[in-house]
């Protein structure tokens, strides 16, 4: 059974991280999408309100779970026999970080963990959580960049007001 690992903040998850999660599901049996612990960020969501999030954003991908992690993604991959990461790429300046990263993973692990990158459809690779959060934060229309639920709980963290057609 081949089994992937999909990491992230999901800060809060995008069409983008949607599309890359629903094309890398069709690539193996089991993706795990794993919500990152980040101490060094300030999230707007909390990491059980990301799970929740992301639980109800792919109910209807049958292979896809969700999960949680601290730590080292290679420790996190080890404990549940996953060898493979699915990373998005949106631009140049994404791979460039994205494979410091898959080559410190594979040489930490020892070779067990490689990394697929996936480029994010031209239709979402504008989108950012960061930007969105900061759109968000000023009452903008991210109904183009997150599920309606998703604006819809961002709308009650910033408590303003969505213009959203």
């Amino acid at each position: 059974m081949k089994r992937a690992v999909y990491p992230g903040s999901f800060d809060p998850v995008t069409f983008g991280h949607l599309d890359v999660i629903r094309r890398a599901s069709e690539m193996f049996d089991v993706l795990v999408v794993s919500v990152l612990n980040n101490k060094v960020k300030s999230p707007l969501f909390s990491v059980e309100e990301r799970v929740k999030i992301l639980k109800e954003a792919t109910k209807d991908i049958p292979n896809v779970q969700v999960d949680s992690f601290s730590g080292l993604l290679i420790n996190y991959a080890a404990e549940h026999n996953m060898h493979v990461a699915v990373r998005g790429l949106r631009a140049i300046t994404d791979f460039e970080y994205e494979l410091q990263i898959a080559q410190t993973n594979r040489k930490l692990s020892g070779g067990a963990l490689d990394t697929v990158f996936l480029t994010t459809s031209l239709e979402y690779a504008y989108l950012s959580s960061s930007s969105v959060k900061e759109i968000a934060s000023f009452g903008g229309d991210i109904s183009e960049c997150v599920p309606d639920f998703v604006a819809e709980l961002m709308k009650e963290k910033y408590g303003s007001e969505f213009i959203s057609e």
